[in-house]
């Protein structure tokens, strides 16, 4: 089966500094990876190469078997990848209307007046912003903020979504409802989705299936049943070890 998402060795340098170093990685399509490590590990610079920002210094990058970077070459831009991405800071923009953020994302694809409308009202009724479509963000709730960043990423209907640390902010109340939310949206869409965390607990409503980066590297990938059974790091250890009281 063709992976929906590849990278093959891939490196990333900049300014004479390694960020991201011989990463190798296999997502299959429907399926949530989580991507865990400290801070300045790599992990946004990953999900930059993935969609399309930065080149590879080394390695290949592919999307359903499409060979989309090669080392110093971006061979499809990021706008023709059918990648969606939801940033900790959410990007929004405050001059845009709750529906025209939307209706925008979705201007560059080829779907009719009609199906954009029932694509809009469909996908804000699944966020439970039905009814607001003139608001402006500035309007909403933090919470409420979040579910649009997600709407605006899911109703062009990615291929592949990736979420970088987007409920960060958040309570607990809030990070538990909106997780339930994601997992119901992803797995209703089928969409596949990096999802990147410090919190592990946090990503287990998403799947059991982990990358952890630390220095640019991945030093262990699987199941957080393989990560508890053998860390391969003293991070990993610890990480598995606050789960585990966790849960």
């Amino acid at each position: 089966m063709t992976a929906a998402l590849q990278l093959e060795g891939v490196s990333v340098e900049r300014d004479g500094h390694v960020l991201l170093e011989r990463v190798d990685l296999r997502i299959a399509a429907g399926s949530t990876l989580a991507l865990i490590g400290p801070s300045g590990s790599g992990k946004t610079t990953l999900l930059r190469a993935v969609v399309g920002l930065e080149a590879p210094s080394h390695g290949n990058i592919l999307v359903l078997g499409r060979t989309v970077s090669t080392p110093r070459h971006i061979h499809v831009p990021a706008e023709d990848r059918h990648i969606a991405i939801v940033f900790q800071d959410l990007g929004l923009w405050p001059h845009m209307s709750i529906g025209d953020h939307l209706r925008f994302v979705l201007s560059s694809q080829r779907v009719t007046k009609a199906d954009r409308a029932h694509r809009v009202e469909r996908m804000l009724q699944s966020v439970g912003l039905e009814g607001r479509d003139r608001q402006p963000p500035a309007t909403l709730s933090g919470g409420e903020r979040q579910r649009l960043a997600i709407a605006r990423a899911l109703v062009t209907q990615p291929s592949i979504l990736l979420l970088d640390e987007p409920l960060s902010n958040l309570d607990i109340v809030l990070k538990d409802e909106l997780m339930t939310l994601l997992s119901t949206l992803l797995g209703s869409n089928e969409t596949t989705a990096i999802f990147v965390t410090h919190d592990p607990v946090e990503a287990l409503v998403l799947t059991q299936e982990f990358a952890v980066l630390e220095r640019g590297r991945i030093v262990q990938l699987g199941s957080m049943t393989e990560l508890v059974r053998s860390p391969a790091t003293a991070f990993v250890r610890a990480l598995v070890s606050r789960t585990e009281h966790a849960r």
